[in-house]
């Protein structure tokens, strides 16, 4: 699985003029299934973005995780977007192709997954909606913007 991620001070998706969903600081993650990805990468994927030390310290530096954006416990918002344009091929040609991207059935398999798996582990987690035409507005922090993958 491909997971686009930007530490945000805020994010929302709508659908059809309708919020679907919102968090305030956190991570929105865009999130692709690929065609090989295994029955486990939603749990690799999770098990990176909770940990990966994304948040500043009190020094400044990234060293905090999603769990904790302020030393003291707080866990951020985790917002969960799917897109499978992100295994898009761009190598020749002025058309992507997306044949590196899961069928849509196993990519929703697999997005619904990771969703369930994340509101096990984590206190606030918001959606997108798997296959609609959404609109994603947020406030990148940073900015910082990270490129994860399962494989």
């Amino acid at each position: 699985m491909i997971g686009l991620l930007q530490r945000v001070g805020h994010a929302q998706v709508r659908v059809g003029g309708e919020t679907v969903g919102q968090i305030g600081q956190g991570l929105l993650v865009l999130v692709c299934a690929q065609r090989d990805d295994a029955d486990a990468s939603p749990a690799r994927l999770l098990d990176k973005l909770l940990a990966l030390r994304v948040f500043s310290d009190a020094q400044g530096k990234m060293n905090r995780p999603l769990r904790d954006i302020d030393g003291a416990g707080t866990p951020g918002g985790l917002l969960l977007v799917p897109q499978f344009t992100l295994a898009a091929d761009t190598r020749s040609g002025t058309r992507p192709s997306f044949s590196g991207a899961a069928p849509p059935e196993r990519g929703r398999q697999l997005f619904d997954t990771l969703v369930a798996q994340a509101r096990a582990a984590h206190p606030e987690v918001a959606t997108g909606r798997f296959g609609a035409d959404m609109q994603v507005a947020l406030v990148n922090d940073g900015p910082v913007t990270f490129w994860l993958e399962t494989k």
